[in-house]
């Protein structure tokens, strides 16, 4: 190994400046970190800290994940988004039950072949949990390494992304970074490009690698990191019905195992106004009262929805014969796993 200055600085800067009371830190657990980097992942601390802390009262442990039903698992995620995370999450769970004894094992590679966990979130949680040397490469390193040492193209190109991995590496190596500050190092890195060094107005008069850095020496901080190329995410729509009976409760359905929202309850939802005409007719759906409510907006990273709620108010009993169905009360919601817009809808309606 050689010496440099990079881990160093950045220690000196995290041991002022850094995040040192965050609640997966305390206990810093192996279950807890890697629940943490899951939760990270797209998503930002103050976001997850709520959820982070409700998920550990609700399942403290990996045997209680494991053995947690799944739509307990979704509920305690709704509103985080990107719920494949929930999903893999367990689906490790079980497999650390099956095959590491009940516990995360400690090997990055055996970590990195569970559901959900890539290289990147296998190194953070081996040197947080255990303080074992590997490098991290999550996107707030991206952004630091590309800059510091003046990387060209966008980070998640291939030959791009090897180039800052090497770099990485070669810091995480540097001979001064002691074995008991390794976990410290990893938190550092992340928390340098999420507070100081961040996406735009990076913090560069306080800047601990400042003498160093490449696109600092260059007047280049707002270039680096490449952005990504531009492209036009297309737009869809859809019709949700939403079927209200005389008691007040709404009917809900759980989306298919794979697509959007896969396992979610939701609201019954169509391609468009047709196909929703069609289903009632099918379910001989009669209604008092009948009227489009406003239209949401929802974003996903490959395209953007818009939503196109139509309520019906039922008289009497209505009997749907939809299998994975059923009506639920507004104290329901809190325990299915529903997509954030529904549950905002639903909570607005129930309201009212």
């Amino acid at each position: 190994m050689t010496t440099d200055a990079f881990a160093t600085r950045l220690l000196a800067w995290f041991d002022v400046h850094g995040r040192h009371d965050l609640p997966w830190q305390h206990p810093r657990s192996p279950y807890r970190v890697w629940l943490s980097e899951v939760m990270l992942q797209q998503t930002q601390v103050a976001t997850v800290v709520p959820y982070f802390l409700r998920f550990v009262d609700a399942l403290p442990d990996l045997p209680a994940l494991a053995a947690a039903s799944p739509d307990r698992v979704l509920a305690l995620w709704s509103g985080l988004g990107y719920y494949s995370r929930a999903r893999n999450l367990q689906a490790a769970a079980k497999l650390c039950l099956e095959f590491h004894g009940g516990e995360l094992p400690r090997s990055v590679d055996a970590l990195a072949a569970l559901p959900g966990i890539g290289r990147s979130t296998a190194a953070a949680i081996a040197s947080q949990s255990w303080n074992d040397r590997h490098a991290i490469l999550d996107g707030n390193v991206k952004r630091v390494l590309a800059r510091f040492h003046g990387v060209d193209g966008w980070p998640g190109a291939p030959a791009v992304e090897r180039r800052l991995w090497s770099f990485a590496q070669a810091h995480v190596d540097d001979a001064a970074l002691a074995p008991d500050r390794l976990a410290d190092y990893t938190q550092a890195q992340m928390d340098f490009g999420a507070t100081l060094c961040t996406r735009s107005r990076p913090a560069c008069v306080d800047c601990p690698l400042q003498i160093d850095c490449i696109a600092f020496a260059e007047g280049r901080q707002n270039e680096l990191p490449t952005p990504r190329p531009a492209r036009t995410l297309p737009r869809r729509s859809a019709v949700l019905l939403v079927l209200r009976n005389d008691a007040g409760d709404v009917l809900l359905q759980r989306r298919p195992p794979t697509g959007v929202w896969a396992s979610l309850w939701s609201l019954p939802q169509f391609e468009d106004e047709a196909g929703a005409v069609s289903w009632l007719g099918r379910h001989a759906v009669d209604a008092e009262e009948s009227m489009w409510l406003d239209d949401i907006a929802h974003g996903f990273s490959h395209y953007h929805l818009t939503l196109r709620p139509r309520l019906h108010r039922l008289a009497g009993a209505t009997r749907i014969a939809d299998a994975d169905s059923g009506w639920v009360t507004q104290s329901d919601i809190a325990s299915l796993g529903v997509p954030a817009p529904v549950r905002t809808l639903l909570n607005r309606l129930f309201e009212n």
